[in-house]
């Protein structure tokens, strides 16, 4: 039979808050919200950011002052606010306006200093002349031209960033010692995944065999900072040495590593997929195409993306990509503004000057609805498809091509074959990558607009959450999965706040575009297309279906008996995800690191020619393979 790959849990970090309880997506469309969501929001938000802390007896702020969760947004609400989504380049990443660098400089004529003769070069210019002092001290003479580089600071010219609340540090939580900020943020996503699922560590242990889980991860941009692959590039031209750690610490794959040692202890299916923009959706496609081809029964998938370092700003800041402070300021000009407004600085398909930068990390957990059902899983959606493609020949790697026009339109074939013809024009809406550059905005409109036509869809409805998240590189597409997720659950399109017109090159004749919140019905929206366009031609649109539509096509294959079962199974679930959200909100859900507990080494494990049993797995190791060239067989 067809095995359905069924959303059972996401968590994971990012600039509206955490993931699991819906927190971000709540922080996106807070004026929507009810008075009390709007109160629990807040809470959640104060208690993430440090804000407050809950003693026996109740609420207090951080300076130890008692507080009813009812008056945290009138003490809290203007700080909770500044410090979420997109905002002004915070210290903790680096001073935005003391950037280091190192100046050319070049003097004419001679010069001469002392120094210890341990400082001296290996391989001495052929312009000093070294005279020897006594107490290991030289005399350096320096004869003609002399090049050197001197350190100093600039003002980088691009402060937005898509940045963790203030005050939230996932290496606070656990003895992260050493770690990269991506990797830290990959332990924190991971777990709350788990628990926004209702699962224990070693649940998947006790369901499936070994070989049936798998972990698909990575970050498209490395671990970037000073413990990873920056701080060893670095280190030689500083004159620094190196670290152990730093160079395993910086591949690419390295989330799935970590997930697999220190979170679940898995042996089952791992890898990393680079896609550029479109990496999580890369990653997504394999683990649904394990689950439907009865490879895997269990997968957890995501990306962490830590690449708020000096170095990856000037990156794209000299190929004209992000929106630099001086530019946002023009667009606000006939406003009268004074000031840049680092709020507003990602505007898909409205005037715009380039996109913002932004970390996360997203993580989901997925299963074969049949192993949903068994385990009286929690569904929060499902995949119908991704659909991958190339760009063929381009101008430049970096501009955009025709592979998005394929992938959007198989994705709107495939909606159409899953939910009819009249649920694609009517139940389905798109979360664009809607980057916030002019280039974007004219060729993704463009491709958007043109499937809409030739499908019959008159005003699709197109969303775009950079412009509260930044674009947070091979994450981003997960940002945008957490936004449909959490529009399902509340009821609510976030509007794109920014787009105070729409570009006057922006392709909308099918297409529909809204600067306010837009509130829908249960069951209006069966589908979500999430679209991604990756640098060097990378593009990706996955197809996800709703709870609504996923639970209605579980209860069809199981019976209505059964499902009524499955359902009364479900409450034991529910319980548990009450319980790790109300660890959350306390602040005493800690990311899982299982550094230091029991190794498995080879000679624990019980290997015979059928089965290869292994210390914590209720399952075999299943040896029994078939030759799947029978067909073929010599």
């Amino acid at each position: 039979m067809s095995k359905l790959p069924v959303i059972a849990g996401f968590g994971g970090i990012n600039p509206a808050g955490r993931s699991s309880g819906f927190l971000a997506f709540r922080r996106l469309v807070l004026e929507a919200l009810s008075a009390q969501k709007q109160t629990e929001t807040y809470l959640g938000l104060a208690s993430l950011m440090g804000l407050t802390n809950h003693k026996e007896g109740g609420w207090v702020l951080a300076n130890g002052q008692p507080v009813q969760p009812g008056e945290v947004e009138a003490q809290l609400g203007e700080q909770i606010r500044n410090g979420t989504l997109l905002r002004r380049l915070e210290s903790n990443h680096f001073e935005a306006d003391l950037v280091p660098y190192h100046k050319s400089i070049t003097l004419k004529g001679g010069t001469s200093f002392e120094l210890e003769a341990k400082d001296l070069p290996i391989h001495r210019p052929a312009a000093w002349k070294v005279e020897e002092l006594g107490s290991g001290k030289v005399k350096v003479e320096i004869t003609g031209g002399w090049e050197f580089l001197q350190p100093d600071h600039r003002k980088s010219l691009v402060q937005t960033a898509g940045q963790l609340p203030t005050g939230f540090n996932p290496g606070a939580l656990y003895n992260s010692n050493h770690h990269p900020r991506g990797l830290m943020m990959a332990l924190y996503g991971a777990s709350d995944c788990l628990g926004n699922g209702g699962f224990g560590a070693d649940d998947f242990k006790k369901w499936v065999r070994p070989e049936e889980i798998a972990v698909y991860s990575a970050s498209a941009m490395s671990q970037l900072d000073d413990l990873g692959l920056g701080g060893y590039m670095k280190a030689p031209y500083l004159g620094k040495r190196s670290s152990s750690k730093q160079m395993p610490f910086s591949l690419a794959e390295m989330p799935a590593d970590f997930i697999n040692a220190y979170v679940l202890g898995s042996v089952g299916r791992t890898g990393g997929i680079l896609g550029a923009c479109a990496s999580l959706l890369y990653n997504l496609d394999a683990a649904a195409r394990d689950i439907q081809s009865g490879k895997t029964r269990i997968a957890m998938v995501g990306m962490s993306e830590a690449p708020l370092v000096p170095e990856v700003f000037e990156g794209y800041r000299v190929m004209s990509a992000l929106a630099e402070d001086d530019q946002v300021l023009a667009l606000d000009k006939h406003l009268g503004a004074t000031q840049v407004d680092h709020r507003r600085a990602c505007r898909p398909f409205g005037q715009n000057c380039g996109f913002t930068l932004a970390e996360s990390a997203q993580y989901f957990i997925l299963m074969d609805d049949q192993l949903a059902f068994e385990t009286g899983a929690k569904v929060y959606g499902s995949v119908g498809g991704v659909f991958i493609a190339a760009d063929g020949i381009k101008k430049s790697i970096s501009s955009p091509g025709a592979g998005n026009y394929v992938t959007l339109a198989q994705a709107a074939a495939l909606t159409r074959a899953i939910l009819g013809e009249q649920g694609l024009k009517r139940q389905s809406y798109v979360h664009a990558h809607g980057t916030g550059t002019p280039q974007n905005r004219v060729t993704e409109s463009h491709g958007l607009n043109q499937v809409a036509k030739a499908f019959g869809v008159e005003a699709w409805p197109v969303i775009a959450a950079k412009c509260y998240l930044g674009h947070s590189i091979g994450t981003a597409a997960g940002d945008q999965i957490m936004t449909a997720l959490g529009a399902w659950a509340e009821g609510v399109l976030p509007g794109i706040f920014t787009l105070d017109q729409l570009a006057g090159d922006v392709h909308h004749s099918n297409l529909s575009f809204s600067q306010k919140h837009r509130q829908f019905q249960t069951g209006e929206f069966g589908a979500a297309l999430v679209n991604s366009k990756g640098f060097g031609g990378n593009n990706a649109t996955g197809v996800f279906l709703s709870p609504e539509v996923t639970l209605g096509m579980m209860a069809k294959k199981q019976g209505a008996a059964a499902f009524a079962a499955y359902q009364k199974r479900t409450e034991a679930t529910e319980e548990r995800i009450s319980a790790y959200q109300t660890q959350a909100l306390l602040g005493q859900a800690k990311p899982i690191y299982r550094f230091g507990e029991p190794v498995i080494e080879g000679e624990d494990l019980e290997l015979t020619d059928r089965s290869i049993r292994i210390p914590g797995f209720v399952q075999e190791v299943d040896l029994n393979l078939k030759n799947p060239f029978g067909d073929m067989a010599p």
